[in-house]
């Protein structure tokens, strides 16, 4: 019963802070909006958390490393970014319009606490076989977040005005908690009596995600393939107008995506080992592909069917990467690693969709083509990294012509010692 509960908790703490972290976007820029009277301002505070989060997910991991109860910093996490978003509703219109792009700045540092720094822990609530099917679920609090959060926003903003979704935004994120706080801790593994530096920390994080190749591999194709999702999004309210007939509509396609990412994730989570999580990374960006290329056809029923099929691939791919950290990660680096994918991942999808305005200016197809193109340069370069001197394939890695994909025994998907 216990370890039942444990994973309960956990499942329902995380699903919780990241709906609100998945409002918090959308509420942020309508409250901005509606004070400010500017788009532009608007903009620039969803900016601001975002970037930050980006560059505060290695130092954030690394510091949850060096704690022997990690859920502890992390419900600490929580609570300031809550506060935080509290902190830049009550400073819009009051404080100087710099002073508040600060502020979420400041707040947006702990953002991968919502993230990676929840899914770093996972290991310690379900361990060794349940682990593959605790993944595939932590997974699908992403899908359902990005399902809910959204429709969340813009239903309490109609409801209560864009300040209440800020605040309901918040409060969902705080009451994740104490579930973060009641995490299992673990002992603290040291050298002499002492760990390293922070700084020294920071730099073994990233030798261990450069030089551990199928880690490698698994991050460099995940930052390719949140660049094409960042440049689909940035195509998706065009595309209502042009396609659907209003810009709204095109919002849909996004909740499309999320129901086929949730339906795949579920059968996933029934089967967790009918596949190896190498093969699912390098499959997903493929079908991705193939999804984006069909979306350039800007057709409404080809749309419609291109975004189910995205969701297809995404939701999976998410499930796979996080066990592929889990399996290569050491364990005192495990935090700092999912932190640090995570932010890597964030910069990826902000410069996809950058790419994508001027580009959409152009060529809505176009851009969606080229999307297409770097999700299917993703699978290259996941193919093309070479595992070792060797030439020695692993389980999961890009089958030769004609040799089948092999699969994990059992106890296979431990590889190293970790996850994410």
């Amino acid at each position: 019963m216990t370890r039942r509960y444990a994973m309960a908790s956990y499942v329902v703490g995380a699903g919780m802070a990241r709906t609100g972290d998945e409002m918090s976007g959308p509420a942020l820029m309508l409250a901005g909006f509606a004070v400010a009277g500017s788009a532009s301002e608007a903009s620039a505070l969803l900016a601001g958390i975002t970037a930050a989060a980006a560059a505060g997910g290695p130092v954030l991991g690394a510091v949850l490393d060096r704690q022997q109860r990690p859920g502890r910093l992390l419900g600490a996490a929580l609570l300031l970014y809550a506060t935080g978003l509290v902190a830049i509703l009550v400073g819009l219109g009051r404080l100087p319009f710099t002073v508040t792009v600060m502020i979420a700045v400041l707040t947006g540092s702990l953002g991968p606490a919502l993230s990676g720094g929840w899914t770093g822990q996972l290991p310690r609530v379900a361990a060794g076989d349940r682990l593959p099917r605790a993944n595939a679920l932590d997974a699908m609090t992403f899908g359902m977040a990005s399902l809910a959060g959204p429709s969340l926003a813009g239903g309490l903003a109609e409801a209560l005005g864009a300040s209440g979704a800020v605040v309901v935004s918040a409060a969902l994120i705080g009451s994740a908690a104490p579930a973060a706080w009641a995490l299992p801790g673990r002992p603290v593994r040291v050298r002499g009596g002492q760990r390293g530096s922070l700084i020294g920390e920071l730099a073994a994080g990233m030798r261990v995600i450069v030089t551990k190749r199928r880690l490698a591999r698994a991050t460099l194709l995940s930052v390719l393939c949140c660049a094409a999702q960042g440049m689909l999004t940035a195509c998706v309210p065009t595309l209502g107008v042009r396609v659907l007939g209003g810009a709204g509509r095109g919002a849909l396609l996004l909740s499309c995506a999320a129901v086929s990412a949730l339906a795949a994730n579920a059968v996933l989570a029934r089967f967790p080992r009918s596949m190896a999580p190498d093969s699912i990374v390098w499959a997903g960006a493929l079908v991705q592909a193939g999804a984006l290329a069909l979306a350039a056809t800007a057709r409404p029923t080809a749309l419609v069917l291109a975004l189910l099929l995205t969701g297809i691939g995404e939701g999976p791919q998410l499930t796979a990467l996080f066990a592929v950290r889990h399996r290569e990660a050491p364990d005192r680096l495990r935090g700092q690693i999912f932190t640090t994918g995570a932010s890597l991942k964030i910069t990826g999808f902000a410069s996809g969709a950058a790419i994508a305005g001027p580009l959409a200016a152009w060529s809505l197809p176009g851009t969606l083509a080229t999307a297409a193109g770097v999700a299917a340069a993703a699978a290259l370069v996941f193919c093309a990294v070479p595992l070792d001197t060797t030439g020695s394939r692993s389980p999961g890695s890009c089958p030769a012509p004609g040799i089948p994909a092999t699969r994990p025994s059992p106890g296979q998907m431990s590889d190293d010692t970790c996850k994410p």
